[in-house]
């Protein structure tokens, strides 16, 4: 699974406010994933940050597998700081895959996109 998608499901089941929702609108959301992956694959510090946040989806899922809630907490902060060094772009297409399912023909094809983002991360 594309970590992006990875993280966002993992934040959704540490933070108790997260929305559900139908899916987005998955050409615009398409569109933006396609602009987050141009923006943090054309700066070699944001992509640095990125690979620090998609690092943190593996602790984050053992953390929460331990039903270790004040880890979980912990690194969900993390995440939400390294989030914020991503740019407006990056928090808002996080914001919108909240509301999608990854397993709808959507939510595949946004992850499909996003995937370029781990290979500078060498996944």
């Amino acid at each position: 699974m594309n970590l992006v998608l990875m993280v966002v499901i993992v934040l959704c089941s540490v933070i108790p406010a997260c929305a559900q929702g139908q899916d987005s609108n998955s050409a615009n959301l398409k569109a933006d994933a396609e602009n987050v992956v141009k923006i943090i694959g054309g700066d070699k510090a944001k992509t640095q940050t990125y690979c620090q946040f998609a690092n943190l989806s593996d602790a984050m899922a053992e953390a929460i597998h331990e039903q270790d809630t004040t880890k979980a907490q912990e690194l969900s902060e993390k995440a939400n700081e390294l989030e914020r060094n991503l740019g407006p772009e990056f928090a808002a297409l996080a914001d919108e895959l909240k509301n999608m399912d990854p397993n709808s023909q959507g939510g595949q094809e946004v992850g499909a996109i996003l995937d370029r983002l781990d290979e500078f991360c060498g996944h």
